[in-house]
């Protein structure tokens, strides 16, 4: 067992290392420094004003606004999250083949799925730490500017941190058969579909089409980081009763569905499935 996990902790350490002087953390740095800043702007103007909300009697204008904003965090955590992920993820097989950085890597005693393994854990690693350190400060700006918290603090940004780690696994099969450029573009085609998937299952909710909210249900555990979003976003209005339940699970950007209790070991499955797969074309690979 130590023969296995010791050059899987040693390359784990070692991809972190890298994953840490790539530029793109200073691009994702200034990003989220940009989105926090503005972000607290949004959220000190939008609660000095909510004492002015007029609506009806059963709706928290408070509980709205607050609801509303930290929706829209969490969308930004999950594709900001995403674009760490697959930053980190886009060349792990492919590209790292052609520019001659994999071959000395898969030999005796390390293996093709020990380099897979540790390549995914320590993207998952980074984005997750990426994560809980946003989603922390945004609950910080919320409950300094309005004195608002979600239902549930600690679910959600665990969910978030899943959701981002699920992506990178699917950075990393794409990355088998599909060049860095494009395996970018087929995994921010797969986030928006996923996110688009949702936007669209709440639509159908609010307007009673039972057969749009089916397809979107199979779109989101077909590609689970979206049920997993779904889910985080449920939590933090769990509960809210009445109008103002409807009205915040409608979200900015897609709404809250509760995934039940086996979404977290569905998608420790999918995961499973995603690495067999990986490891069998990788197999199949000449490198």
């Amino acid at each position: 067992m130590s023969d296995y996990v010791r050059p899987v902790a040693v390359l784990v350490a070692w991809a972190i290392r890298e994953s840490l002087r790539r530029r793109v953390f200073v691009i994702v740095t200034l990003l989220t420094v940009a989105f926090v800043v503005l972000y607290s702007i949004g959220c000190s103007a939008a609660f000095r004003q909510v004492n002015d909300f007029v609506g009806p009697d059963n709706v928290d204008g408070r509980e709205f606004a607050g609801a509303t904003l930290n929706g829209l965090a969490m969308f930004a955590i999950m594709f900001l999250g995403s674009v760490l992920a697959a930053f980190l993820t886009l060349s792990t097989v492919r590209g790292d083949a052609e520019n001659g950085l994999l071959q000395p890597l898969v030999v005796r005693p390390v293996g093709r799925a020990q380099v897979l393994f540790a390549r995914w854990l320590a993207a998952a690693l980074v984005c997750t730490g990426y994560v809980v350190i946003v989603y922390t400060t945004v609950l910080i700006v919320l409950r300094a500017t309005g004195g608002w918290s979600p239902d549930r603090v600690v679910g959600p940004g665990l969910l978030l941190a899943l959701a981002v780690s699920v992506l990178a696994a699917l950075c990393i099969l794409g990355s088998i058969g599909l060049t860095a450029t494009a395996n970018g573009i087929a995994t921010f085609m797969v986030l928006g579909g996923g996110l688009f998937a949702g936007l669209l299952g709440q639509v159908g909710h609010g307007i009673q089409n039972r057969g749009l909210e089916q397809a979107a249900h199979i779109v989101s555990w077909a590609l689970p980081f979206e049920a997993l979003y779904q889910a985080a976003l449920s939590l933090t209005t769990a509960d809210q009763v009445g109008l103002t339940r409807f009205l915040v699970q409608l979200g900015p950007l897609g709404g809250g569905d509760p995934g039940g209790a086996w979404l977290v070991p569905y998608v420790v499955g999918y995961l499973f499935v995603v690495a067999t797969v990986a490891m069998a074309a990788t197999a199949r690979r000449d490198l």
